[in-house]
């Protein structure tokens, strides 16, 4: 081989080599080099979602302990008890009585977080004052929600019924934050009042009155004083006696029943006698209102006539008790 060809064969030689030479260190270090490039970015990538994950539960850990501050206790008992004597308050501050109110409690319903409990209430009263309660329950400052209002013509005029269910939480766990009394933000004095006024005004709940036929002539119509003595002469009959509160205490039932005609509230409980039978108990199962079963009823007192069983809802009078199918006795009863 001649020199010059050596020489050529030496360079070419030498370019291969240092091709093959870059491409080593291309795939040795380059590539390496990227690979960590694309493993830190992808590394920033995860921090910056874990410090948005971890923004996230800080904010939600700050709710959460927000919401716990304004529940009523860390057990279900004391939350039961607090928010019972919460309502007796409110019911008394708008001016409404005690004894026309029923209030029942329901749950503890087992939720993702905490546990919910509430109370049925139910009561009549005018109609102001039953505003003044709906907007007291709904400005309470604890953690509430206020569900299936029910508001209807009550027996006299100006009066209505109400029914609708308090509810509030109990969390579990229970945040670590320190419980106090809570004040109201707004009272019966309040600007914000005046907004519910209009209910008022309007008085949309004012029972239809028909009016009265026509005196044929000749006839002198009759007059107050003897449309009374005939009333009076007349006993009273079971439309004439209300059941205006089932409530239970200490484990004893009560059930308390208003003559509408002396306008007299007599107390009785369980095996005492009551619409021509025996009080058997206090039924405080949720269901469908008769005669409305849009509705649910969320008491009644069930009496025992003979071998069946009756009952009279929270509200009604006695003519308005109704018989019970087996398969709608509560389970105390049904297995006798």
């Amino acid at each position: 081989m001649k020199p010059r060809e050596q020489l050529l064969l030496a360079v070419v030689g030498t370019l291969v080599g240092v091709a093959l030479l870059g491409l080593l260190i291309k795939v040795a270090v380059v590539d390496r080099v990227r690979s960590m490039d694309a493993s830190i970015a992808s590394a920033r990538g995860a921090l910056a979602k874990l410090k948005d994950e971890q923004r996230a539960f800080q904010s939600a850990d700050d709710k959460l302990k927000s919401f716990a501050k304004t529940t009523f206790a860390d057990s279900v008992e004391q939350a039961s008890a607090k928010s019972g004597e919460m309502l007796t308050k409110i019911i008394l501050q708008s001016g409404l009585h005690e004894l026309e109110f029923s209030r029942t409690p329901f749950g503890p319903h087992k939720l993702r977080g905490g546990e919910e409990i509430g109370w049925s209430i139910q009561g009549e009263g005018v109609l102001r004052d039953v505003v003044d309660l709906l907007f007291l329950l709904q400005e309470s400052p604890y953690l509430h929600r206020i569900e299936n209002v029910n508001i209807t013509p009550g027996e006299a005029p100006g009066q209505v019924r109400i029914s609708l269910r308090y509810l509030t939480l109990v969390l579990e766990p229970m945040p670590a934050v320190s419980l106090v009394d809570l004040e109201p933000k707004f009272t019966l004095y309040s600007p914000e009042r005046k907004i519910y006024e209009e209910l008022e005004a309007r008085d949309i709940l004012r029972p239809y009155v028909k009016r009265p036929p026509p005196t044929p002539p000749g006839m002198r119509p009759a007059s107050a004083a003897a449309l009374a003595a005939a009333a009076s002469a007349t006993p009273p009959g079971p439309e004439s006696f209300k059941i205006v509160s089932l409530s239970e205490w200490a484990g004893e039932p009560e059930i308390h029943v208003l003559d509408l005609t002396a306008m007299k509230t007599t107390r009785y409980r369980a095996g005492d006698a009551l619409a021509g039978g025996q009080i058997a108990l206090v039924d405080f199962r949720p269901l469908p209102k008769p005669g409305n079963e849009a509705l649910q009823s969320y008491s009644r007192v069930i009496i025992k006539i003979g071998t069946e069983y009756w009952a009279v809802e929270r509200g009604q009078t006695l003519a308005d008790k109704y018989r019970l199918r087996v398969d709608q006795l509560p389970e105390s009863l049904s297995k006798l």
